[in-house]
């Protein structure tokens, strides 16, 4: 949708590729399906919807050249945006304006026809993207060399694993020479090979003065690759500026601590600490694979992740100071405890961990209804990813390990950041050439 503006907005100028304007998009949602029939045939007009507003009053221009991460929770209307921006959705109200061709991988292999062979369905996107077959016989080689499925160009689509759907579709959308390129979420499926391929000509547009608007719950990606995120939350724009200054608010929104800090701002009160009486794991999302076992002599009664101001943290910066921090009930009295952390990457291997006896700190007694909190402190000078934390608290005595209580893959939290590494850890090298 190609909407004419005023000339006096203040988001037109001559150096704009989008510019989205008081967008808004409603959704009327029925309790049950015959309520819409009713309300269809209902002689006085009786509404029985409630107004659902997948997007609210948004408006931003993208100047050309701009390499732009759309971030927020699933169901902010992230990619209602894009599919607005592109036409396949039309507004409820307000006014796009798009300049030149745009180029979109929205959802993988639409547009594709699971009878035809993959080079047959390259034409065909080349048809819905304007271009006549002769026009696209000259981007044929540069395709298939992208995409890189070998033999199976020749072979029906149903056939494709989501990976090589993948790889052609993205290949397509990339290699018609876009003036725009608009991307949901694509890049997550693939092998780390192609995803660096991907993102090498990422940096080819950029170079050209291609415009690049792609949501993306890859954090690291949006601080490494954009120049500007956007966040958006239950159909608002909520923040429009740096990268790095995006993923902060994001994070804040995933804890629920943004809209608090908003209210705090407001009655001027500066609050950086947990609410009293809330528990610290209830701003994370807790593992489905967690395992709690021992016998409750003493209990982990909450736990979590904060940074360095104190707030809850799922999601951490490369390089910053965080602490894991544990909760425990002794149900008994109990004698010289060790409290241990244990971490996880994504594949179940544990890459790091310590205790109190490895640190050589004896604790002494503990009496019983004593609540303790532990806190280990560190910098997050691991690879970025995924990670799934473990907690314990055991003793050991002349049977051997008695363990009160282990929670294995407690949390998830990630460790996001523009550095890159070989291998776990960053040895915080410096180079010189001499």
């Amino acid at each position: 949708m190609n909407s004419k503006f005023d000339k006096s907005t203040e988001y037109l100028s001559e150096n704009n590729s989008i510019v989205v304007k008081n967008l808004t998009k409603v959704y009327h949602l029925y309790n049950a399906p015959q309520d819409r029939l009713k309300e269809a045939l209902n002689p006085f007009k009786k509404s029985y919807h409630h107004d659902f507003y997948a997007m609210s009053d948004v408006s931003f221009s993208i100047n050309r050249g701009e390499t732009v991460g759309i971030i927020g929770k699933n169901g902010a209307g992230k990619s209602t945006l894009l599919k607005m921006i592109t036409g396949v959705l039309t507004p409820s109200s307000g006014d796009i304006k798009t300049y030149g061709k745009i180029s979109s991988l929205l959802e993988l292999g639409a547009g594709f026809n699971p009878e035809m062979t993959g080079l047959e369905n390259i034409y065909l996107n080349g048809t819905l993207m304007g271009y006549s077959h002769d026009e696209m016989e000259p981007k044929i080689n540069d395709i298939l060399e992208f995409a890189d499925i070998g033999e199976f160009i020749h072979q029906p689509v149903k056939m494709y694993s989501s990976g090589m759907f993948a790889r052609l579709a993205f290949s397509v959308s990339i290699n018609v020479d876009p003036d725009i390129l608009i991307v949901d979420e694509a890049l997550s499926v693939g092998d780390m090979a192609f995803q660096m391929k991907c993102y090498k000509k990422f940096q080819e547009f950029q170079e050209r003065g291609k415009t690049i608007l792609f949501v993306t719950h890859a954090l690291d990606t949006v601080i490494r690759y954009c120049n500007r995120g956007i966040v958006i939350d239950g159909g608002k724009l909520i923040f429009d500026s740096s990268p790095k200054e995006a993923v902060d608010i994001f994070k804040k929104i995933l804890t629920n601590t943004f809209y608090n800090q908003i209210e705090d701002q407001n009655s001027n009160i500066d609050r950086e600490e947990i609410p009293k009486g809330k528990l610290l794991k209830s701003y994370f999302d807790q593992s489905e694979e967690i395992d709690s076992y021992g016998n409750l002599k003493a209990e982990i009664v909450d736990f979590g992740i904060i940074d360095s101001k104190g707030n809850p943290a799922p999601i951490i910066s490369f390089n910053s100071e965080f602490t894991i921090v544990m909760k425990v009930h002794f149900n008994q009295d109990i004698v010289d405890p060790i409290f241990a952390f244990t971490v996880k990457d994504s594949k179940g291997l544990e890459i790091t961990g310590t205790n109190s006896l490895m640190k050589h700190i004896v604790l002494g007694n503990f009496k019983k209804d004593e609540i303790k909190s532990i806190t280990f402190r560190q910098k997050a000078n691991f690879q970025l990813g995924k990670y799934a934390l473990s907690l314990g608290c055991v003793a050991i005595n002349d049977t051997g390990v008695e363990v009160f209580n282990r929670l294995y893959d407690a949390i998830i939290f990630e460790v996001i950041g523009s550095e890159q590494m070989v291998g776990f850890y960053d040895l915080c090298s410096s180079i010189e050439v001499n």
